[in-house]
């Protein structure tokens, strides 16, 4: 039943406005992801600066130390080595006059030169300021110690010279190296409280970036729940309570603009749902009346289709007595026309009292269920066999009866079922074929599929529905006769055991039916039903 919105157009406006007014005052779902978008962005700015700052601090530092501090201390004590070598071989040398004894001194003299060349290109990079001074002061007193002492000792023209002069000269070789020595170890020093600085400033910054985040993601936590996840929940319990029957509360949302528009959109919903409440409740009185209008109507219309074919049936016996009277007494007496009327009379009044019966039976099928019992339809389908014996030996043709179950239902109703169905099977019959009419029966889950199948003239496909109509004759009165109700009859057996019916295509001739019955509760058997038959 469809229920049309009836709400006036300008109660439509209104409506509109104001969910437009309300949709307004509320920021949209992109303005706070671009909120929230221009933050996380700002957020990373902030978080790639301080730790580029801290890295370079850190990197900076560790090459002061590593690179240049480092090195250079190494350097100068390999220095002071040099020249202390150098001082013991002059020494040995003028004390014993043997060659093996300079071997010291030019291994020194190497080194010092390797290291001297060192420290310049140390102090080149400019990171040691003062080196450069600290290391002409040494190559000055080495300078000095050597013209002075070592170099007139080493040629032989030392005569006179005094050693004590040569000592008091190195030891002011040794105040320089201990100057530059004293110097590079305070700029290690340096270096490493640098890097021990910088590595304190990149925990500091860290920490800082790992609570930003934390403090970030909790904010975005928590605006994302009240600003949106919230709202929606709210917004979904109120619709649940609208899809559930319940829509006498009204829906109000709150959070976003788009989940405002939608809760406002649902309210109106609600309203609308309401006024169609009250239009379903008018229309559904009007239809239950109707409803029990029409049933009183079928009741009175079959009481007096009942009443009506029961009256019938004593005047329409009495018409047809005495017609077949007038055949037997005058048939012959008269004239061939009044022969013929008088048979014409005969044959109308047997049809008219046939037509009678099927009504009967027609208006009987679907008054109650009291009458169902098991039935067995094996039991059944022979007797309804046995019922067209006559008509089977006439045609000679044969009944053949598959495995059939018991099913829960009318006998008589299902006795007439099979007997339409088979009678259909032989009377339908191509001309010089004997007919043959199969019963077979197989279960298809919660029902049974039984079909009849003969090998008569066949219905065409566009004929399915229609010959299962009331009165819908396929072939004239003079070719095949009957009342037209039978396969409706069936149509209504079926339906009214809770089964349906219909036609099924096949190859080759014949026509097939097929109708379905449900299993009885108690029924445990799953598997189809056997296809073995027997002759009847």
């Amino acid at each position: 039943m469809t229920v049309l919105d009836v709400k006036p157009p300008a109660q439509r406006e209104v409506m509109r406005r104001e969910s437009s007014q309300a949709s307004r005052r509320h920021w949209p779902l992109a303005r706070i992801f671009a909120l929230g978008a221009s933050l996380a962005a700002l957020f990373a700015l902030v978080v790639v600066v301080l730790g580029g700052v801290a890295l370079w601090r850190l990197s900076d530092a560790r090459v002061a130390l590593i690179d240049s501090a480092g090195p250079a201390l190494v350097a100068a004590q390999q220095l002071s080595n040099a020249l202390l070598n150098q001082e013991t071989g002059v020494r040995g040398y003028d004390l014993g006059r043997r060659a093996e004894f300079l071997d010291p001194y030019e291994d020194g003299r190497s080194s010092e030169a390797e290291m001297v060349s060192e420290l310049r290109g140390l102090a080149a990079s400019g990171r040691l300021p003062g080196l450069d001074a600290n290391l002409d002061a040494v190559e000055r007193a080495a300078q000095s110690w050597r013209t002075q002492y070592a170099g007139p000792v080493l040629a032989g023209t030392a005569v006179g010279v005094d050693p004590e002069q040569g000592r008091a000269l190195f030891d002011q070789v040794r105040a320089t190296l201990r100057t530059l020595l004293a110097d590079l170890q305070a700029k290690r020093e340096a270096a490493r409280t640098g890097i021990e600085s910088a590595a304190r400033f990149l925990l500091i910054v860290g920490v800082a970036i790992a609570l930003l985040l934390a403090s970030f993601l909790v904010a975005a936590a928590v605006g994302l729940r009240r600003g949106i996840l919230r709202p929606v929940s709210e917004l979904a319990v109120h619709v649940r309570q609208v899809a559930s029957g319940d829509v006498t509360k009204p829906v109000d949302a709150g959070g976003p603009r788009e989940i405002v528009g939608l809760g406002a959109d649902v309210e109106a919903m609600r309203q609308h749902i309401l006024r169609d409440l009250d239009e379903a409740k008018e229309v559904n009185r009007r239809l239950d009346d109707q409803t029990r209008e029409l049933e009183r109507s079928n009741r009175d219309l079959e009481q007096f289709a009942y009443v009506a074919s029961h009256d019938l049936q004593e005047p329409l016996r009495k018409v047809s007595s005495f017609c077949q009277l007038l055949q037997r007494r005058y048939g012959g007496q008269l004239d061939e026309r009044a022969d013929q009327y008088i048979a014409f009379a005969v044959d109308g009044a047997s049809r008219m009292q046939r037509l009678i019966n099927d009504l009967l039976s027609f208006s009987r099928v679907g008054r109650t269920t009291e009458n169902f019992t098991a039935v067995d339809l094996a039991e059944t389908a022979a007797v309804a066999a046995a019922q067209l014996e006559a008509a089977r030996e006439e045609t000679g043709g044969e009944i053949v009866l598959g495995e059939l179950p018991v099913v829960a239902g009318d006998r008589a109703l299902l006795q007439a079922l099979l007997v339409n169905l088979l009678g259909n099977g032989l009377k339908f019959h191509r001309e010089g074929v004997s007919p043959v009419v199969r019963v077979e029966c197989r279960r298809e889950d919660d029902s049974f599929e039984i079909t009849v199948a003969d090998n008569g003239i066949g219905i065409e496909s566009e004929y399915s529905d229609k010959v299962f109509v009331i009165f819908q004759r396929l072939h004239g009165r003079d070719v095949y006769p009957g009342t037209g109700i039978g396969l409706a009859l069936a149509k209504k057996i079926v339906e009214f055991h809770g089964g349906r019916i219909g036609l099924v295509e096949t190859p080759g001739p014949g026509t097939t039916v097929r109708f379905s019955l449900p299993v009885p509760a108690d029924t445990a058997a799953p598997e189809p039903l056997a296809s073995e038959e027997t002759d009847a």
